[in-house]
Formats: C-alpha cells, sequence, structure tokens
C-alpha cells in the first residue's frame, strides 16, 4: 500500500512543491501549515513519515518532534532546514530525528531520505503479517503485540492473552494460529465460563455414552477435535478449581480420558488460553492454581484497551465500515468529520466489540454517504455523552413537560397553563424560554377556543 506522508510547513509554497514531488513519486500526502494542525492530524491517524520544518510560529519542528517521540515513539521524522540552522539539525539527529535536508535541497537527495526512513521503519508502512485476519495496528501499542504474536507463532509454546471484554482476545488467538505450522488443522474454542461445570470437563475431554444423564451417544470432546491444531481456551480465569486439576494433568502427560472411559488418548494440540480478570489476585486467594497459571502462560500477551490505542480507531472505524456497507449494500463512503471526532474520544467501556455495534448500527440506518455525527451520537446513547448538570436535567425536564402540554391541549395555552397549574402570563414565558410556539400545536378549532375575546 501507499506509504502516507505528512508535510508540515508554514509556506505555501514549500507545502505545494514537496507535495508535488512526494505525490510524482508514488506516496500520499496530507499537509499541514503548523506545528499544532500536525500535531491534531497526528492524533487523529498517524502518518508513516513526518516530514517537518524546522523554524515555524508556535509548535516548531523540534516541539513536533519531541511530542511525536512521546507518543509514536516508531513514526520517523525528517526535518527540513534552513541556511545557518543546520547546528540545530545536527542536534536534533542527536536527540533522534531520523535526519535532516538543508533548504534548498535536490528532487532526489529528498526521496532517498524518505526511502530510507520508510524502509528503516518497516512495522509503519507495510501490512503487518496479521491483516488479513482483521487486527488492524496503527499505533506502536498494537503493533507491538502483533510482532510478539507473530515471533511466537511460529512456535509451539503456550500462549496467554490478557485483555479486557471486547479488546479481540479470540481473533488473536486464531490468527496466531492461522500463521503457526497448525494452520491446516482445526481451531477450536471455548468459552469456559459459558459452559455448566458439570459440563464443562465432558466438553474438553468427551465422554462415553452412558457416562452420566443424558450421555445417549459418545462424545470426543474437543481437546481430540483440534488434534494436531489449536485449542482456545476464552475466560480461563472461570474454570472450575476441580477442572483446573485435571487439565494441568492434561497439559503435563498430553494425553486425555473421557468422563465413563478407561482408556486415555494421547493428544498433539496447541493451547492459548484468555482471561480478562487479574489471575495473580485469584492465585493469592486460592481460586486458581499457581501451577497450572505457569503452564499456560509461557509467553504472555496483553491486548491494550481502545482507549489506549486511539491511533488505531480511524482504520477500524473505516474498516468495519466498508465491511457493513458491503454486508447491507449501502452506498456509505465514510464519516463525517464531527463523526468521527466522537469516535475518536469517546470512552469506549466495551472496546473494539463495542466501535464495530457502533459502526454497524450507524451504517445500518445511513441515508447519506457519510455517516454524520447524528447517528454517531445515536449509537453510542448515554456513553459518549458526559452526565449532565442539575440544571440541564431540570431545563430538559421541562422543555419536555411543556411540549407533553401543549400535544394534549393541541396548543390551547390556557388550558396548558390550567394543568401545569401556572397563570397564563407564567406559562408564555416559559413556552417563550424554551422556544416553543403554540401555534404548532394547534387545530383550528383550538385556536379558535384559545383566542382571548376582543
Amino acid at each position: 500500500m501507499s506509504a502516507r506522508i505528512l508535510l508540515v510547513d508554514d509556506d505555501p509554497s514549500i507545502l505545494k512543491l514537496v507535495g508535488l514531488r512526494l505525490s510524482s513519486a508514488g506516496y500520499t500526502v496530507t499537509s499541514a501549515s503548523s506545528g499544532e494542525a500536525a500535531w491534531s492530524m497526528i492524533a487523529a491517524s498517524p502518518p508513516h513519515l513526518v516530514i517537518t520544518d524546522l523554524k515555524m510560529d508556535g509548535m516548531d519542528g523540534l516541539a513536533l518532534f519531541d511530542a511525536i517521540a512521546q507518543r509514536h515513539p516508531g513514526l520517523p521524522v525528517i526535518i527540513l532546514t534552513a541556511h545557518g540552522t543546520i547546528p540545530d539539525a545536527v542536534a536534533a539527529t542527536r536527540r533522534g530525528v531520523f535526519g535532516f535536508l538543508p533548504k534548498p535541497f535536490e528532487s532526489q537527495a529528498l526521496l532517498e531520505h524518505v526511502e530510507q526512513a520508510l524502509r528503516l521503519a518497516p512495522q509503519a508502512v507495510h501490512q503487518h503479517p496479521f491483516e488479513n485476519s482483521g487486527l488492524i495496528a496503527v499505533g506502536p501499542a498494537m503493533h507491538e503485540v502483533l510482532h510478539k504474536a507473530q515471533l511466537v507463532a511460529a512456535t509451539d509454546a503456550s500462549i496467554f492473552i490478557t485483555g479486557a471484554s471486547g479488546t479481540g482476545k479470540e481473533l488473536l488467538a486464531h490468527a496466531i494460529h492461522d500463521h503457526s505450522p497448525r494452520a491446516k488443522h482445526a481451531f477450536v474454542a471455548i468459552n469456559c465460563a459459558a459452559i455448566p461445570e458439570h459440563l464443562l470437563e465432558s466438553e474438553l475431554f468427551g465422554h462415553r455414552k452412558g457416562a452420566f444423564s443424558g450421555a445417549t451417544y459418545d462424545h470426543p470432546g474437543l481437546f481430540l477435535a483440534a488434534q494436531g491444531g489449536t485449542v482456545f481456551l476464552d475466560e480461563i480465569g472461570d474454570m472450575p478449581a476441580a477442572l483446573q486439576a485435571k487439565l494441568l494433568r492434561v497439559l503435563q502427560e498430553r494425553e486425555v480420558r473421557a468422563v465413563g472411559a478407561v482408556q486415555s488418548h494421547k493428544i498433539n494440540v496447541r493451547v492459548i488460553s484468555a482471561t480478562h480478570r487479574e489471575l495473580e489476585a485469584k492465585i493469592r486467594a486460592g481460586e486458581f492454581r499457581e501451577d497450572l497459571y505457569y503452564r499456560l502462560n509461557v509467553v504472555s500477551l496483553a491486548l491494550p484497551t481502545l482507549s489506549e490505542r486511539r491511533e488505531d480507531i480511524p482504520e477500524l472505524a473505516n474498516h468495519f465500515l466498508r465491511d457493513c456497507a458491503q454486508r447491507f449494500g449501502k452506498e456509505v463512503k465514510g464519516f463525517a468529520p464531527a463523526a468521527m471526532e466522537l469516535l475518536l474520544t469517546a470512552p469506549w467501556p466495551g472496546n473494539v466489540r463495542q466501535l464495530q455495534n457502533v459502526v454497524e448500527q450507524a451504517v445500518a440506518l445511513a441515508t447519506t454517504p457519510l455517516i454524520p455525527a447524528a447517528s454517531i451520537h445515536s449509537a453510542l446513547r448515554s456513553e459518549v455523552a458526559p452526565l449532565t448538570t442539575l440544571d440541564e436535567a431540570r431545563r430538559a425536564f421541562e422543555h419536555d413537560y411543556l411540549v407533553r402540554l401543549l400535544r394534549l391541549t393541541h396548543g390551547r395555552v390556557s388550558a396548558a397553563a390550567q394543568l401545569a397549574q401556572r397563570n397564563r402570563t407564567e406559562f408564555y414565558r416559559l413556552l417563550e424560554r424554551h422556544k416553543l410556539d403554540p401555534k404548532f400545536f394547534q387545530t383550528d378549532a383550538a385556536a379558535s377556543k384559545d383566542t382571548p375575546a376582543t
């Protein structure tokens, strides 16, 4: 895919000239005329490379670099310098700036710097190996997780995934399986919290016909069903204590014995487990076996919450939008700027799963090519809005109460005032305060009844 470059300069002619050079070389270029504008653009959607002038009013190139280095440490920055500022540029390079170019510069020199910067930061440009699995990583938080996942996928090590609900634990587990030597065999997932305790052992290890009431057939169990592949144990922290001991024995001996059976079967599976709970606390409380924890947790992957990877939100939201638009047959192309701002600032307690649901609802109800902010507000409901003050709540109630009265009386102010136990003068003041015109609620008969005699 084309690398995205953000060009920052307070000189419009430089923006135009350098932008044309980079665009003609096949790069996607966006421009900002100040450091402050560039920082806002980076927060919304980080580019693959930033090229910035050194001397600018307000946030200059070095201040912009410092902000980038703190928030996006993997994002390369090239600084453009005028004559006389080369010592500053050298100092900046020592601080971590990728490189600098003195003005005026040749097009070839610019392109060579750009190519080298992008080549030395491959994680920012190239698709990560799990791209086709639906996992999206723009910022460093998710890139770090996927880099570790890529390294461990080729091994047979047990993997322990932690993360809040909705962060994509099963999606990551499936992606690891798909990029492992076991990819041609089954990926079998089970939620340990969703199955009753008395049935969980049977689901995992199988049972023989007649082993218990309701066992009317032989069931091989998920471990045997995943032979040669991967077993994903979601919400492992909710596994009953008695079953924890049996799982530990299975992992140690690499064999399972079905409920009601006398023979064991050798298994060849990889185990990936996940939880949203703090298992260390459960271990201290004696609710989870420490030896099982260390058996499962050979390599640990911690998924960040969506609020910890906000730079990924635009890419995630557009990915979900394209998918929903195709499924629903909608001609929806993107989000209005105000809508994207809402997505970027929402609290997201439900993480990526909640974002997907919000986008899906907005696309399903869309009537325009761009999703407006109102649709996102509606989908988020009360989650995006802060708690209202008492005055705001009282004013909203008063407005709705007046509307109900006017509808009930068909706009007859005398009748509405009487129901509210207020005199007409005071009631008219209330209507004026809320900019409510009773004539829009009136029928002709109601209007004539409420017209004072002359």
